[in-house]
């Protein structure tokens, strides 16, 4: 899993079937205090989680994904992150 920061929402009327229904979401990674990772670049995650703008969130993406799920994408948020605690 990775961190990462929603950044924005994309809007799509067409799609494929098997995202229909489904938020898009545009993130970013962020590192261990939520700032945003300024070379990474962005993608857009299928929210599974109800996620908005601002928000920190786990991403999961690859081959163990949406194992039982009809909506399949190769990124998805599944997590909101309430809080990261680190030693100092």
């Amino acid at each position: 899993m990775h961190l990462a920061k929603v950044i924005a929402k994309v809007i799509s009327t067409q799609k494929a079937p098997s995202l229909v229904g489904g938020k898009l979401l545009v993130i970013q990674a962020v590192d261990a205090q939520s700032n945003i990772i300024d070379s990474s670049t962005p993608y857009v995650a299928l929210d599974k989680v109800g996620a908005g703008l601002g928000d920190c969130v786990l991403v999961e993406w690859g081959g163990s994904l949406n194992n039982n799920s009809d909506m399949v994408g190769d990124m998805s948020i599944v997590g909101i992150v309430d809080e990261i605690q680190t030693e100092k």
